[in-house]
């Protein structure tokens, strides 16, 4: 998949003439794997926490480059495309909590299933979706994941439950599905996310109450991004410690801006549900650069230079970016390609996203069930006749 740098930076120079000299520095130059000291989690009701001292492979660090670009530029382009009205209703952007999304999906398998909140595009991606059908599903058209029908907080793909509107209610569904992984004994396990704000609803405690009874192999996480809605978390929590909520439950505080934390994490919590154990919960430490979603400008209950700050000291893409170049796993010149190359699936995307039809009238029922035989559905005007199809 990976072409020669040398190459291709040479091609760019001869063709707008630049009398540049490029270095025929090759792959086999960089490292192939290094160690990194990453931050200790706190632990609750555990007798040991995950590895602090772990390994990064070039190809891996590659990966996760590319993926949290990705799930970043389609989000920005997600913020011009909803500011322009191409994009319409509801729309909750991901940019800036990319580790959490990419580390988690690094940690667990794609026969693992997940459930999260109505912030889903980047785990839509990482659960197999492309971008050309996510861009499509938020401008509401046929080739979008959902067949245009369920636009930004409804999308769908193997094993991946969607976004949910709902504040909280993923969480019981995300037990439901855990309790379905230990039922048909397949060694599976199921992530549910939520945020927050969502973490004083009752219904997650009752569904730790009856994830812990029932040993069900289950990863609760809470993504902390530290503002439910427009509120800082102590203004809406007598406990921070979201990690604790479960009280009988295990539970992990993680560095969600690194994604070797949260991949870690991730390990060490599905191999305690793989074990047996019941389930485990994991607060991931998080940021949104965007405001809750499109209609919150983001700064009325927080400073600019708070945001400025994060991005500066915390930033996910940066800080791999980072480690990569000062241990010799990959070039500047090399991420830089990698970013063209992004850049240009987005505006692909997001050019099939303007232009692939809106769903006709006659295919709005469809997909009601699935596998089921062709069905009449009662319209709400006795004169229009619709019929569902799986």
């Amino acid at each position: 998949m990976l072409t020669n740098i040398s190459h291709v930076l040479r091609a760019c120079a001869q063709r707008n003439g630049a009398a540049a000299v490029v270095s025929a520095r090759t792959y086999a130059d960089f490292t192939t794997e290094a160690t990194f000291e990453i931050k200790k989690c706190d632990i609750h009701k555990l007798d040991e926490a995950p590895a602090t001292q772990v390994v990064m492979t070039r190809d891996e660090g590659l990966k996760y480059y590319r993926i949290m670009q990705t799930i970043r530029r389609m989000e920005l382009k997600a913020d011009q495309l909803y500011k322009q009205k191409i994009i319409r209703g509801f729309c909750h952007l991901y940019d800036g909590q990319e580790a959490c999304a990419v580390g988690i999906e690094a940690g667990i398998n794609l026969t693992d299933h997940l459930i999260t909140a109505y912030r889903a595009h980047g785990y839509t991606y990482t659960r197999g979706g492309t971008v050309k059908e996510i861009m499509a599903e938020l401008t509401g058209r046929r080739g979008g994941i959902a067949k245009g029908k369920g636009g930004s907080m409804h999308m769908y793909s193997k094993n991946f439950y969607g976004g949910n509107g709902i504040v909280g209610a993923q969480v019981p569904l995300g037990a439901g599905v855990a309790l379905a992984c230990k039922y048909q004994g397949k060694n599976e396990l199921s992530v549910s996310l939520y945020g927050d704000g969502a973490a004083n609803q009752g219904q997650i405690f009752e569904t730790y109450n009856m994830a812990a009874l029932w040993k069900l192999p289950a990863i609760f996480v809470c993504e902390n991004n530290r503002y439910g809605m427009g509120t800082p978390v102590e203004r809406s929590a007598a406990s921070t410690d979201y990690y604790k909520r479960g009280d009988y439950i295990p539970g992990l505080r993680v560095d969600g801006m690194d994604v070797l934390c949260v991949r870690e994490a991730t390990k060490f919590a599905a191999d305690h549900c793989r074990a047996g154990k019941g389930p485990i919960l994991m607060e991931l430490q998080t940021y949104r650069y965007h405001g809750h979603s499109m209609s919150d400008p983001g700064v009325s209950y927080r400073t600019r230079e708070e945001i400025q700050e994060v991005r500066g000291k915390s930033d996910p893409i940066s800080l791999l970016k980072d480690r990569m170049l000062s241990n010799n796993m990959a070039s500047v010149e090399e991420l830089k390609e990698i970013d063209v190359s992004v850049r240009k699936e987005i505006e692909d995307a997001a050019q099939f996203a303007t232009t692939d039809p809106e769903p006709p009238l006659e295919e709005l029922c469809n997909h009601i069930f699935k596998n089921d035989p062709p069905m009449d559905v009662r319209s709400t005007n006795p004169w229009i006749k619709l019929k569902s199809v799986s």
